[in-house]
């Protein structure tokens, strides 16, 4: 050090650096670099505690400068931060040969060393520990210096811990405003507060387009805003709120301008933290808006019990639950769908019901429609109607998976014929055990709708497709599954086909090519 070195003189160059921040870690960084340089030390660390209020806290490096290793922590357990801790004050070791504070020399290296305490309200924030390879290093100038500059950091670092404090406050504050004002603005109900004589301070967005304010009407009276827009008797309950500070709930009246809106209002005092009087707050809510809404709602709920009793008996549960989540899959009247429809007739049905009993006919037939549509809701196939001995079923309609929608219906098929020839089968039993069931389909575009009238509406399909699965069902013989090349084109090579005659049907002017299904490859 310079013989001319004027402690008085470098603290206040270096105070000048302290007092242009407010920033935290940039004085941390201040403090070791400004001591570093001006004491001319090898090592400068600034180790700060992990928790100040704590007096068994260890204290974490933060900052250093110097070309030696130094160690990450310093334990709460050292003798001279007990020293420290217990006096406020710093501890100088002027060389190796004294034994008292030697573990404040942070490297073999170093002779002599100081440590000042980084006080925050008498807490100990931490410890700035400067090392000199020289020993007496630490004198009566350098110490004054020192001990001077970190009493001026421990008041500018206060400064930037309340001033941190305060930025992190504000920004509460602000973050709180943001979060009400969400809150005000989602509400469906319709909110305005007034000061303690009755003029307007705040509404809400939906306040604004309901009872038509402008931010020309914030500081108006209440009253004069709306004494032509509502009746009497509600500006006067407003008024004996404003006079007795008592809550009014549930006041009924009509909003006129423009449109007319019935509402009920609620008034409530509005009270500071302490209770003080400072206004009153008008919730108003829209009762003919609440009225659509249920309207709304009664009218969905009642879309979702008609798709309910429609579809319930002849779909999964899976597209039943699809359907009513969304209702708008099933439009009105006809839409225009690519499907694959699917008729299954019994064999030999004719010969077999003539001359028996229709009771006996009928539980013959229920047995085997019993099993045959769970088999169809299991492939998500939808059962369109029974025609007598046969069953009428559509894959596509009303959800569309289009290529799916043909495999799984050729999947339906095959296992019904399997269900059939099963020796554990639990239907055409006894006499009726030679029956035998033809399948024909055809996959195409068809018009899918609701049909009938208001008193009797069924779902089901129209259209071509529907009358060339029809002829293909008459073309299976016993135990057949007959499928067109248009169903054929969806199936991904997953079936083995045989191909058959092509055949004609009436309205189609060209013979159309089919396949018998074998069976589905093995994987």
């Amino acid at each position: 050090m310079s013989p001319d070195f004027d402690p008085l003189k470098e603290l206040t160059r270096a105070g000048a650096h302290l007092t242009r921040q407010l920033d935290y870690q940039s004085l941390i960084s201040i403090i070791v670099e400004q001591t570093i340089d001006i004491t001319q030390s090898d090592l400068a660390c600034l180790y700060l505690s992990e928790d100040p209020e704590q007096k068994k806290s260890d204290l974490k490096l933060a900052y250093r400068r110097g070309r030696l290793e130094v160690p990450p922590n310093v334990s709460a357990d050292s003798h001279f931060i007990d020293f420290i801790r217990d006096s406020n004050e710093a501890v100088i070791q002027l060389d190796r040969k004294s034994a008292s504070f030697s573990d404040l020399l942070l490297s073999p290296e170093m002779t002599s060393g100081i440590a000042l305490p980084i006080l925050i309200s008498k807490s100990l924030l931490g410890v700035l520990i400067l090392n000199s390879a020289k020993p007496d290093y630490y004198n009566r100038e350098r110490f004054l210096f020192l001990d001077s500059f970190t009493k001026l950091a421990n008041g500018m670092i206060q400064s930037s811990k309340l001033f941190q404090q305060t930025k992190d406050y504000l920004k509460q504050i602000e973050e709180l405003q943001v979060y009400q004002e969400n809150i005000f603005s989602s509400m469906t109900n319709l909110l305005v507060t007034t000061d303690m004589e009755g003029r307007i301070r705040y509404f809400n967005e939906q306040a604004g387009e309901g009872l038509k304010l402008t931010d020309s009407d914030i500081g108006k009276n209440i009253n004069e805003v709306f004494k032509n827009s509502i009746d009497k008797r509600i500006i006067k309950a407003v008024q004996s709120s404003l006079t007795d500070q008592r809550e009014q709930p549930e006041i009924q009246g009509i909003f006129r301008s423009g449109r007319e809106m019935d509402f009920s209002l609620n008034i409530s005092p509005l009270k500071a933290k302490r209770g003080r009087f400072e206004g009153i707050t008008l919730l108003f809510t829209d009762q003919t808006r609440e009225r659509k809404l249920e309207e709304t709602v009664e009218k969905v709920v009642e879309e979702r019990r008609l798709i309910k009793d429609m579809f319930s008996r002849y779909l999964s549960h899976e597209v039943v639950q699809r359907l009513t989540e969304s209702p708008d899959l099933l439009k009105p009247g006809g839409d225009k769908k690519e499907a694959t429809i699917f008729f299954a007739d019994i064999r030999g049905y004719t010969s077999f019901s003539q001359g028996r009993d229709p009771e006996y006919i009928i539980e013959i037939l229920n047995e085997y429609f019993s099993e045959a549509v769970e088999v169809v809701i299991k492939y998500k196939g939808y059962i369109d109607k029974f025609i007598g001995d046969a069953i009428m079923a559509a894959w596509g309609v009303p959800l569309q998976t289009k290529k799916e929608d043909a495999i799984l219906a050729v999947s339906c098929a095959l296992e019904i014929q399997n269900l059939i020839s099963s020796k554990g089968r639990r239907f055409f039993k006894g006499e009726a055990s030679s029956l035998k069931v033809g399948i024909g389909m055809h996959t195409g575009y068809l018009v899918a709708g609701n049909l009938g009238s208001p008193r009797r509406m069924n779902y089901t399909v129209i259209g071509d497709t529907v009358n060339i699965a029809s002829r293909l069902e008459s073309v299976a013989g016993p135990g057949e599954v007959i499928i067109t090349e248009q169903t054929r084109s969806l199936l991904d090579n997953l079936f083995l086909l045989e191909g058959r005659k092509p055949v004609t049907v009436k309205g189609i002017s060209e013979a159309i090519p089919i396949y018998k299904v074998i069976k589905k490859k093995k994987k």
